[in-house]
């Protein structure tokens, strides 16, 4: 077994551990969220909306929020709603929602070989760090988009050699939250001469999140991540779902173990919740029945294409819906399936919903009271 090194604890991350279940808000922080769709919905990609489900969230119990990051070109996915083509920047959202919370750890994705330094997120992170008093996260994505890389005029690395760069980069970052001297280091892929950070992060370091599936991308997340953001290997069909997770979530700890270290597995459902299974089961025939069918192909055969290995088994109606696994039902039937994730291995849910702020106050209203009668939530 490897040796790990020693870790300062984040205080807001030991707290949410005492939950059986993780509870996470995945914001929408792009038009059209995860859903190509024309049905009906409030749901906004600005500033104001995603503060508005933090607090929310935060009022209600939820341990972290979680906001994608995105390059897309004029039109984004295209068909009639333009789907995505505006995408708000996630770490700037979030310094924004430091001031507005107290305790939900906030989460930030940053495609970190998309012309970054160590330094400047080394830098920029211990600061969004101390705005909001440990409770930042970065979750570091090499990224895998031609489209993306080229925007920024780079080529497309082969997908192991991202982990490793990946692999230095976080190992700089860190020396710069925790060294309390200056730090020149001469690495393959980045260089600092006396490069210096303070004031530090809270806790000396930050959250770290990674989403894997393969095996490079796991190796990489059990060694440097908190959390790790997986994806069903089966689909988005809960049943489903549930048979293969456990042996994928054993693999990731098995992995862990070997590291010396600890983490958590967090997956993503799409929660459809009514009062009654009939209501919950129209909205999602409503959502697939309305979907922006150009729009649709377009962000199917994105995620159908490229060297990553998530979300591959999920079919194009699944990815109208969105999310990772769907979970539709009453409140009731919601918890069931939450509970089926965890018994799967899945040590907490990151939760995505079509019409953001109306199913958020529902889920809040009726999901968590059972969430916690069922020994989930504290």
């Amino acid at each position: 077994m490897t040796t790990a090194t020693i870790e300062a604890p984040i205080p807001a991350l030991e707290e949410a551990k005492k939950n059986a279940l993780l509870l996470g808000l995945f914001l929408p922080l792009q038009s059209g969220a995860w859903s190509p769709s024309l049905a009906p919905r409030d749901t906004d990609p600005g500033f104001e909306y995603n503060a508005r489900c933090t607090v929310m969230a935060e009022e209600m119990g939820f341990d972290l929020v979680f906001g994608l990051a995105q390059w897309m070109g004029k039109g984004g996915y295209g068909g009639k709603m333009r789907f995505r083509e505006d995408a708000n920047d996630p770490l700037l959202i979030t310094a924004g929602l430091a001031a507005l919370t107290k305790r939900i750890m906030l989460v930030s994705t940053v495609h970190i070989l998309y012309g970054w330094h160590p330094l400047h997120l080394a830098k920029f992170g211990a600061t969004i760090d101390r705005m909001s008093n440990g409770r930042w996260g970065l979750n570091m994505v090499t990224g895998y988009k031609k489209s993306e890389v080229e925007m920024f005029g780079l080529g497309l690395v082969e997908h192991d050699q991202r982990y490793v760069m990946a692999e230095e980069f976080v190992s700089l970052m860190r020396r710069l939250w925790s060294d309390p001297e200056e730090v020149t280091f001469n690495g393959k892929f980045w260089q600092a001469k006396n490069a210096f950070v303070s004031p530090k992060p809270v806790n000396a370091r930050c959250l770290l999140v990674n989403a894997s599936s393969s095996k490079a991308g796991l190796e990489y997340a059990v060694r440097n991540s908190d959390l790790i953001f997986i994806t069903s290997p089966a689909g988005a069909d809960l049943d489903a779902a549930a048979a293969v997770l456990p042996d994928h979530n054993r693999r990731i700890k098995d992995l862990a173990q070997q590291a010396g270290r600890d983490i958590r597995t967090v997956i993503n459902p799409h929660v459809i919740c009514r009062e009654t299974e009939k209501e919950a089961r129209a909205q999602y025939d409503r959502i697939l029945e309305q979907q922006d069918s150009v729009a649709a192909d377009n962000f199917y055969a994105t995620f159908m294409g490229g060297d990553q290995s998530s979300w591959k088994a999920a079919s194009r109606d699944q990815w109208v819906i969105g999310g990772n696994v769907h979970i539709v039902g009453t409140p009731e039937q919601v918890v069931a399936g939450l509970q089926k994730l965890k018994d799967a291995g899945c040590d907490g849910v990151q939760v995505n919903f079509y019409d953001y702020i109306n199913d958020l106050q529902f889920f809040g209203d009726r999901v968590i009271p059972l969430m916690k009668q069922a020994g989930l939530r504290i």
